[in-house]
């Protein structure tokens, strides 16, 4: 059975000055490798809102096609 995502409580983007709720979890070593961004907790990974997700996807695109390409 999927979970669903209005089911739990919704937390805040980690991105440092961000109020938004999170939509996406993601590596913090990756964010950190790709975005030059102050992030909030010290979790192994980072929770993001709709705009800085679809921001860092866009820093990674060449990466995640190399990546692909190798397989």
């Amino acid at each position: 059975m999927r979970i669903n995502r209005e089911a739990k409580p919704q937390e805040k983007c980690e991105v440092s000055g961000c109020d938004q709720d999170s939509e996406r979890s993601i590596s913090r070593k990756k964010i950190k490798e790709a975005m030059s961004w102050t992030l909030k907790g010290d979790d192994s990974r980072a929770l993001l809102c709709k705009n800085h997700y679809r921001e860092f996807k866009k820093a990674t695109k060449e990466d995640r096609k190399l990546e692909s390409l190798r397989r």
